[in-house]
């Protein structure tokens, strides 16, 4: 699975409207960024409280990445 759809999958499962969330890569030669838009409504959901969850999401992915033996960060765009 590549890391953009992962943090997809995951975005859409905690999201109240799951069509609003968009994706991008943007990558490098050593690491990648990957950067997620959700609804302004769904923004709080995705961080989580006292960013948890996003935190959560930025473990997953570093695990996912460290396989692929490439770097990989999260930012989360309001």
């Amino acid at each position: 699975m590549e890391m953009k759809e992962l943090i997809s999958y995951i975005a859409k499962a905690l999201v109240d409207h799951p069509e609003a969330v968009e994706v991008s890569e943007v990558a490098g030669e050593q690491t990648s960024v990957i950067e997620l838009k959700v609804a302004k409504d769904d923004l709080g959901k995705v961080i989580g409280k006292q960013g948890r969850t996003a935190r959560a999401m930025r473990t997953i992915l570093s695990a996912a990445s460290t396989k692929i033996r490439k770097r990989a960060n999260l930012e989360i765009i309001e």
